[in-house]
């Protein structure tokens, strides 16, 4: 069983929340959020800068597996007709989360999405391609 990068008995459960959950901002407005909101997500030169920075940051714990199991399941939601790629912009005051730009602000929630697909494929090339050779039933 694949477990999460900080625990030895916690199943991953590879959620899309994990490729964007850098830009929550709660607590932390004045800081991290200051610095995210000089960009914005909808112009294609800072998504790019956004998406490489903070979604495929290579200081985050994520194994070459967990890379592919979270490439594995944004596969899967982009292939679904009408997922819902702008909920997981939403903030969410019982889990303590403030995204710096919420669902409305995102002009293409779907499209986001696609770019971390595109650009993952890019930057944790090495990685899903070590994965690939493996068989992830015996993570």
């Amino acid at each position: 069983m694949l477990c999460h990068p900080c625990s030895e008995n916690i199943p991953f459960d590879a959620s899309l929340r994990y490729l964007v959950g850098a830009f929550d901002i709660y607590d932390r407005e004045e800081t991290k959020g200051k610095e995210l909101y000089t960009y914005n997500p909808n112009n294609e030169e800072d998504r790019e800068y956004l998406i490489i920075k903070y979604c495929l940051d290579p200081h985050i714990r994520y194994s070459y597996r967990h890379k592919y199991k979270l490439i594995e399941n944004l596969v899967t939601a982009l292939n679904t007709e009408n997922f819902d790629f702008g909920s997981f912009f939403e903030d969410d005051p019982d889990e303590h989360s403030s995204m710096a730009w919420d669902e409305t602000e995102i002009a293409d929630p779907r499209g986001f999405f696609a770019d971390i697909y595109r650009l993952a494929n890019e930057v944790w090339k090495e990685d899903l391609q070590k994965a690939s050779l493996e068989d992830p039933s015996t993570w």
